[in-house]
């Protein structure tokens, strides 16, 4: 098997040769201290050496080419704390919602991104827009704002999502037309959890997540793609309503997180979702040696295999974690 093939059998829950594995998306100072280590001269060679089977793709601000040089959503942020307050933090109508300078996607260029893909070789193919609409309309409010907001002005954080998400809809519905068969799974992230709980309440998540989250996996299957949800944070309250939804592979398991951990995992919902991750990044791949490190790849592989992508539990890897326990992980997750 090839890695597309291999992933693709997967996240299907299909047989295939062995668990995959994805280094993740390291972060931009960690990768020069990668790359020096293991001799290599660009990433995709890195990525080569150690047996990396995913090829991630996300669409942002780099493909939106406002003539005025805007980027997608202008928030007018008052800070760079999650609790400032963006260009809704006071709203008190839907009108002003409504008037608001929303994105066009006729400013947007996917020919970047196709390129990119079409040279991709036989990596499984990840893409589509991030639409991180949970974030961005917390943004626009600041986040205890806009959770305050859903009980105080619910109309008018609906009236935010609801443009928020339309533009995700039209930008991925635009590129999935072009990318078509290039794209094997449509990737997007909302951390929707805090160590040890959701971050709203059950009934929040339903009334003002759970109806737009349905609308971007339903536009991605549509197309025939598979759904893979990146979620930080004790998600597993609502993972079986993720499933309903069309979430086929769940992302990044992060493995301290009340009931994320591989066992509980595997106790409720193996056989029902393919895993991506669960390969701690709190402590065991900043702490560990690579032994500890070998270890623990194989048994989360033996608790949530076949149907597992080894990778860490957070994707953008820290300059804290060292090379060493990087090639460990590649290595336990090939064997």
């Amino acid at each position: 098997m090839n890695s597309r093939e291999r992933i693709r059998a997967i996240v299907a829950g299909e047989e295939a040769d062995r668990c995959g594995f994805w280094l993740g998306q390291p972060h931009v100072d960690t990768w020069p201290i990668y790359l020096k280590a293991f001799g290599q001269p660009d990433r995709k060679s890195l990525r080569e050496l150690l047996g990396d089977d995913v090829r991630w793709m996300p669409l942002g601000d780099f493909a939106y080419r406002h003539p005025l040089g805007k980027p997608i959503f202008d928030m007018q942020r008052r800070g760079k704390e999650l609790s400032a307050g963006g260009a809704f933090a006071d709203t008190e109508t839907v009108q002003e919602v409504e008037d608001f300078d929303w994105p066009n996607p006729d400013y947007l260029d996917f020919s970047q991104i196709l390129e990119s893909l079409r040279n991709s070789g036989d990596l499984y193919r990840a893409s589509g827009f991030w639409s991180p609409f949970f974030h961005n309309v917390a943004d626009f409010m600041g986040m205890e704002n806009y959770f305050v907001r859903m009980y105080t002005h619910p109309e008018v954080v609906h009236a935010v999502t609801r443009h928020v998400v339309d533009f995700y809809l039209a930008a991925n519905k635009r590129f999935f037309e072009e990318a078509g068969d290039l794209v094997d799974a449509y990737f997007f992230g909302n951390d929707f959890g805090t160590q040890h709980a959701l971050l709203v309440s059950p009934e929040q998540f339903d009334e003002f997540i759970a109806p737009y989250f349905r609308e971007l996996t339903a536009l991605a299957r549509s197309f025939g793609y598979r759904v893979i949800l990146h979620s930080c944070g004790a998600i597993h309250r609502v993972i079986p309503s993720l499933l309903d939804m069309g979430v086929d592979a769940l992302h990044p398991l992060q493995a301290k997180a009340q009931d994320m951990d591989a066992d509980s995992l595997a106790r409720d919902f193996k056989g029902r979702v393919a895993f991506v991750g669960g390969i701690d990044t709190q402590d065991l791949l900043v702490n560990g040696s690579p032994a500890d490190v070998r270890a623990d790849v194989r048994r989360v592989k033996a608790v949530l295999g076949p149907r597992l992508v080894v990778s860490p539990s957070h994707e953008a890897l820290l300059p804290n974690v060292s090379p060493e326990n990087v090639r460990a992980m590649a290595e336990a997750a090939l064997e």
